[in-house]
Order: C-alpha cells, then structure tokens, then sequence
C-alpha cells in the first residue's frame, strides 16, 4: 500500500462519483483518513463503504450542499470533530449548469454556478485553514477547468465560476505562503460526473471532445486525474503553491477546438 498520505485527514467535495470519487479512492489507498463530503445520500455512502471495504480506510460520510455555508462550515468542522483536524481538502463539487448562449443565461443561472464553484470553494477554504495553519501544513486543491481557460462555447456560468476559483487559488496561495499551507488547481480532461450528465443529453459534446483531445480521449477520473492529485496532497508538493496543472492529455496545447450547436438552446 502506498502511504504517502498516512495520517492525513482529507476533505474531498463531490466524492460520491466521478473525479471526486478517484481522488477519495486513491488517497484511501495512501493511508489517508477521508471524509466523503456528497449531497446526494445513496453514493455518497457507498463510496464511504468502499473506501472502508477496499482500502481498509477510515471515510466518514457527511451530507453537503456546497451551495450552503452553514453546510460546508459543519462539512470541516465533522472531520475535525471526527479526526481532531485537517489536512486536506480537495473542492471538486458541481452539479449546476445547463448548455445555453450567453444571452440566454439567466441570473439564477449563473448565481448558482458562481455558488457552487467558486463561493463553496471559498467557505470550504476559510474554514479549513485556520486548522491547517495551526500545525503549519495543509494541501488545497481546487478542481478547475479548461471550458473556462478556453471560454468553452455554452457554458458560461461554469466558466465564469471556475476561473473564478483559479483567481481564488493564486490569491490564496500568496497569502498563505508562509503559513506551510499550499494552494494549487486542477484543470482535469476527464469524463467527471458532470461531463458525463451532459453528454447523455448533448452525446455530439462528448465525440467532439474525444476526437479534439490530442491523446484521442478524456481521461479517467481514477486513473489519470486522482494520482496528481494525489502528488499535489503530498510532502512531496511541499514547495509547489498557486499553479494550475493541466491534467489534460494535451489539451490546453493549442486550445480544444470545437463549436456545439447551439441553436434551439435555451
């Protein structure tokens, strides 16, 4: 087993499928101590009941609506009541967005994206690391996203969150330099959850997808994404803060080129 992680505690948003899912599995596997922070009940404890069955882990299942600050608050203060701290936390949460042009994106639209991937980050975030500066160590990952690097065609909200948040990362990395604590994003190409509830409604998206991606498919969120993440929990990331790594496939080389139709979209 490996035991990079041995004794941390983790944090890890969205573990209930997906890249949240992979990331939960793999730091389970490196000792880590892991709490499955999910809205949706039924994954949520089954990935909380693998991680425990398959890894001999110690996960706890907490029920989070990242969109809810009293909620993400009582989300780290449960691995700190559980675990006596934290060590890790990973925001990769998202279950909002629809596929639409700009002029017809509406404001609860976009002010729930901007709750879910940028304010929930950023509740998650204030109330980890008051505890992370206390023993002088902590790892942040933020899972951002290429579709706003490259401003992606009908998914504005999204975008606009997840730049957001890498703005978010750097400022945060800067100012808790000092503290042992660093702050790092991910731009992952991968077929996450939420990509995939897209595609089943848009299945164009996920060929167009494939086929620009220069490796010739979107990773998996096991076993692509989650061991860089993984690298980026690590002492091994110890002197690495405020980047964004681009855990693509290539992808943000020279930009994903491909246009949806959007026409009848709403």
């Amino acid at each position: 087993m490996n035991a990079e992680l041995e004794g941390r505690v983790a944090v890890v948003t969205g573990a209930g499928d997906g890249i949240g899912r992979g990331v939960a599995r793999r730091f389970a596997a490196a000792g880590a101590k892991v709490v499955v922070a999910e809205l949706n009940e039924e994954s949520g404890r089954r990935v909380a009941k693998e991680l425990e069955s398959e890894f001999g882990a110690e996960a706890l299942f907490v029920a989070t609506d990242v969109t809810v600050k009293a909620r993400v608050e009582a989300m780290v203060a449960a691995a700190v009541e559980a675990w006596g701290r934290v060590d890790v936390l990973v925001n990769n949460a998202w279950g909002a967005g629809t596929v639409g042009r700009v002029e017809a994106k509406t404001d609860a639209q976009l002010e729930r994206g901007f709750a879910m991937g940028y304010y929930g980050p950023l509740w998650a975030m204030q109330a980890a690391f008051p505890h992370m500066k206390t023993r002088g160590w902590g790892r942040v990952i933020n899972m951002c996203s290429l579709n706003g690097v490259n401003a992606h065609m009908g998914t504005l909200e999204y975008n606009s969150a997840k730049e957001a948040l890498r703005t978010l990362t750097r400022t945060a990395a800067r100012e808790w330099a000092p503290t042992g604590v660093v702050v790092n994003a991910v731009c992952p190409g991968a077929k996450s959850a939420a990509f995939r509830r897209m595609a089943a409604a848009h299945p164009e998206i996920e060929a167009a997808a494939d086929a620009a991606n220069p490796m010739g498919r979107l990773g998996d969120p096991e076993e692509d994404i989650a061991p860089v993440v993984l690298f980026l929990a690590s002492e091994g990331a110890r002197y690495l803060t405020g980047n964004t790594l681009f855990v693509d496939g290539g992808s943000h080389i020279n930009g994903v080129r491909w246009t949806p139709d959007l026409d009848g979209e709403e």
